[in-house]
């Protein structure tokens, strides 16, 4: 009698889990992945100010906008907290599997400098904040903008803003020389950029 309510009160819990279980029929996908990109794109470049084309790296894009609103922290890497040479150390290890050097003035003698009206999209901006040597860096997105990792945490900025115009330095572009050296894997920065 017992393996009876024993065997009756399994069945009705296991026709119960099954009421309660939803299932969903799998829905047709309404948009073709070239419209779901568009669309991406179209909301990135609202967001970030940057008109993306068709050659962006989304990559990138993504990268920054997972990236913004974290705090700052000297010396930190985490999304924890992280400043500026560790958020572009970052985006240039996770997009484009380039380990550079950590520190802004380190990173900079790995560059071939860059006039502010020749910066391409993933081209550093380096900055001299009341100081004779580069003391801040960030990522060129295009548009003047670019991504970095501020006081007040990862944000993008515009190069024509008077604080940022006032200590533009100059903008690099990692040289090939040092890629080799760098442990280069999968596409080369050139085919991003």
């Amino acid at each position: 009698m017992k393996k009876l309510i024993l065997a009756i009160a399994l069945f009705s819990s296991v026709l119960a889990a099954q009421a309660q279980t939803k299932t969903v029929p799998n829905q047709p996908v309404d948009k073709a992945p070239t419209e779901q990109e568009s669309l991406a794109k179209s909301y990135l470049s609202q967001i970030m100010g940057v008109a993306l084309s068709a050659t962006s790296n989304m990559k990138l894009f993504h990268f920054v906008y997972d990236w913004i609103g974290t705090p700052y922290r000297f010396g930190g890497n985490t999304k924890k907290g992280i400043d500026c040479s560790a958020f572009t150390k970052e985006i240039y290890s996770q997009v484009f599997n380039l380990d550079i050097k950590r520190n802004s003035r380190d990173i900079f003698s790995m560059v071939s400098p860059v006039s502010k009206d020749d910066l391409k999209e993933g081209d550093l901006v380096f900055f001299k904040i009341h100081s004779r040597s580069i003391t801040h860096i960030g990522i060129y997105l295009g548009n003047n903008r670019f991504a970095h990792a501020s006081m007040k945490g990862v944000a993008i900025s515009d190069l024509d803003d008077a604080y940022y115009a006032k200590y533009f330095y100059k903008g690099g572009r990692v040289l090939s020389a040092f890629k080799g050296e760098l442990g280069m894997t999968g596409e080369t920065y050139e085919e991003k950029n």
